[in-house]
């Protein structure tokens, strides 16, 4: 089986892909979008993405806040899941994604990836992490 990880924000799109066996999570791409209103080209290249790599559950980051309560991201984000449903008509799972951007900073520190280019790779570190924490979860 696999999945796939999202990490989605106004500006970007971070993908992630499990292994064939749903073991592993690797960063994939990241899809930036021209407009947070905007969703079309997002949901046409995630649905690309979905069949072209046999996707079989999208696992979507859910910006809890601190305290684990919802905001005001949580709807946009759940809007943003029932769209995913019904552009591939996959199971769209929402999962905890506290701390998964600093996570991904650090991780990008710590191998020395300059300041400036960070950006180029954090979202689609965030979803592999997002990823790799539902796997962790869900293992049997």
């Amino acid at each position: 089986m696999r999945l796939m990880g999202l990490d989605y924000g106004d500006k970007t799109v971070g993908v992630a892909l499990s292994d064939a066996l749903g073991i592993t999570a690797q960063p994939y791409e990241t899809i930036t979008r021209e407009r947070a209103t905007k969703l079309r080209r997002t949901l046409s290249r995630i649905g690309e993405i979905a069949q072209e790599n046999d996707v079989d559950r999208i696992i979507l980051g859910y910006p809890l806040l601190e305290d684990g309560t919802e905001g005001e991201r949580c709807e946009k984000t759940k809007e943003f899941a029932d769209a995913l449903t019904r552009r591939t008509g996959l199971t769209v799972v929402l999962e905890d994604e506290r701390f998964t951007t600093s996570e991904s900073d650090e991780i990008l520190k710590e191998a020395g990836v300059d300041r400036k280019d960070r950006k180029t790779y954090i979202d689609k570190i965030a979803a592999a992490l997002i990823l790799e924490q539902y796997m962790a979860r869900t293992k049997d």
